[in-house]
């Protein structure tokens, strides 16, 4: 049987895990959870040891600090491949991604897809209750991404989705550096590169109505910074390589001397 591991990193969440672990029982009943906090203040680490106690499919990883969403998602991801678990699923706590919708991505991961994203931006996918400037921002982040590093996706940020145990391990995870959008958009760039197809199913992204968004102008930075240099990295490379082909083909039409040959 596949075994399925839910990531869900959590920071002042305790209002909204509980409905979170009780949609995902109801939605996935196999899949066990993975709760990584980073030492919430309002005792959202205690919460999911609560639930932990008496609930032997969710387990908690306590974190020294609030040290960001990417490096709790590959903390996660390291210790679902340390105990064998086959899928592994990125989503949020606070309600955003609805459970309902796990079982869609769960069924996408069929033959040799190495990984499924959650999309807002697919036909039949959508968001509630999310102000105009925020999907502008959103819609707008993916296209420069689509854009400057040739991904065929269209919600390359989003952060629900499904892998395949063996594209986390061809990704390189101790490489992995970035966070919050650009972690995403910086997993998806490197299941591509790996080979691995990479699929979007339709999903409702619903806006949270607890607590507060993390998101940040820094975050929003970081993402333009690291797409950007990502970007003009690939085109010099797509351009190194060109040459080294235009200077091969000269050499076999003679138009060229061979390295190393006597005149």
């Amino acid at each position: 049987m596949t075994r399925t591991l839910v990531v869900i990193p959590t920071y002042d969440e305790a209002t909204t895990l509980p409905r979170t672990l009780r949609a995902l029982r109801d939605a996935v009943p196999s899949a066990d959870v993975l709760v990584v906090d980073d030492a919430s203040p309002d005792g959202t680490g205690d919460v999911a040891d609560a639930w932990a106690a008496r609930d032997g499919s969710v387990h908690v990883l306590h974190r020294t600090g609030k040290l960001g969403l990417g490096t709790a998602y590959v903390a996660g991801f390291g210790w679902a491949l340390e105990r064998g678990y086959d899928v592994v699923v990125e989503m949020d706590a606070d309600g955003s991604h609805r459970a309902v919708d796990l079982p869609a991505i769960l069924a996408a991961l069929d033959g040799g897809v190495g990984l499924v994203l959650g999309s807002r931006w697919v036909p039949g996918g959508r968001v509630v209750h999310w102000p105009r400037h925020r999907q502008w921002l959103s819609r707008g982040g993916n296209t420069y991404a689509r854009r400057a590093l040739g991904l065929p996706l269209r919600d390359a940020t989003g952060g629900f989705r499904a892998y395949r145990a063996g594209a986390l391990r061809d990704v390189h995870l101790e490489d992995v550096a970035s966070q919050g959008y650009c972690f995403q958009v910086d997993m998806a760039r490197r299941v591509v590169a790996a080979g691995h197809p990479v699929v979007e199913v339709p999903i409702t992204f619903v806006e949270r109505v607890d607590g507060r968004s993390k998101m940040t102008r820094g975050i929003v930075a970081e993402a333009l910074l690291r797409v950007t240099v990502w970007g003009v990295t690939r085109r010099m490379q797509q351009t190194a390589g060109a040459l080294r082909r235009l200077s091969a083909m000269r050499v076999r039409q003679g138009r060229l001397p061979r390295v190393g040959r006597r005149p």
